[in-house]
């Protein structure tokens, strides 16, 4: 709260000097808030107030101070879901839902996979200091297994992925062997090689066979939980029903 809103002097323990929270920094421009989601009721109404009013108050502060910004507001989960079960407030939704931009998740844009996986290459050796003058690559098994993955965590799993290949690779190519093993499972379960087959085959063999470990650990992480489950994969629950369904799986009450 303090550091949106800025605090005066004696607000709380440590306070000695009145500081300038963002919004009054940004006085004029613009304020990106990320993981709105995850803002408390009390932090939503203040925030209502600044969108509605243009004004607001420091910490301890009796002042309101007028500002002009513009507010740009993001998160990983549906607000619309969330306002629906009273998690996030429904005035503040719809004042910040005034043009929505949904960016698909990484599993839908496999065209921007390989793109990003070189990237997170060439900048993990450029911050490691692993410039050899060679440009790194990726064979097509790795390539494949990196396209074919779902990647729940996003961006920032695939990152991950790719700077604990580079850690692992012995050479300026990396190989499947590199990358986890929840990434080279066949459909049968074990670790056997996805090189045979055309391109096509093996993204659906890696796809088909992640999907179903990793949803079913993930619903027995949460006892069958639907809700909990599409929670915490970033999904709603018909797309985790709908996987059950495909996948045959049901759970094991013995």
């Amino acid at each position: 709260e303090s550091e949106l809103f800025g605090h005066e002097r004696g607000a709380f323990t440590g306070a000695h000097t009145a500081k300038s929270g963002l919004f009054e920094v940004a006085h004029g421009g613009t304020v990106f808030l990320d993981e709105v989601s995850g803002m408390s009721h009390t932090l939503q109404s203040r925030l209502l107030r600044v969108l509605q009013e243009r004004q607001f108050r420091r910490v301890g502060g009796t002042r309101y101070i007028d500002i002009d910004v513009r507010v740009i507001a993001a998160s990983n989960r549906d607000l619309g879901e969330a306002q629906k079960r009273g998690e996030f407030r429904e005035d503040l939704y719809y004042r910040l839902n005034v043009i929505p931009i949904v960016l698909p998740p990484l599993r839908e844009r496999e065209g921007d996979v390989e793109v990003l996986a070189r990237e997170f290459l060439q900048r993990f050796m450029h911050q490691h200091r692993m410039e050899t003058g060679i440009i790194p690559t990726f064979e097509p098994a790795a390539v494949a297994a990196l396209t074919g993955y779902s990647w729940p965590g996003n961006v920032r799993e695939l990152q991950n992925v790719i700077e604990r290949a580079a850690a692992l690779a012995d050479g300026p190519v990396i190989r499947l062997e590199h990358l986890p093993s929840g990434l080279r499972l066949s459909p049968s379960g074990d670790s056997s090689s996805v090189e045979g087959g055309s391109y096509k085959q093996v993204k659906q063999e890696v796809v088909r066979s992640f999907e179903r470990s990793f949803l079913l650990e993930l619903l027995q992480r949460h006892r069958w939980h639907m809700g909990h489950a599409a929670q915490e994969a970033g999904v709603d629950r018909k797309t985790i029903e709908r996987m059950v369904k495909r996948h045959g799986l049901r759970e094991d009450r013995e």
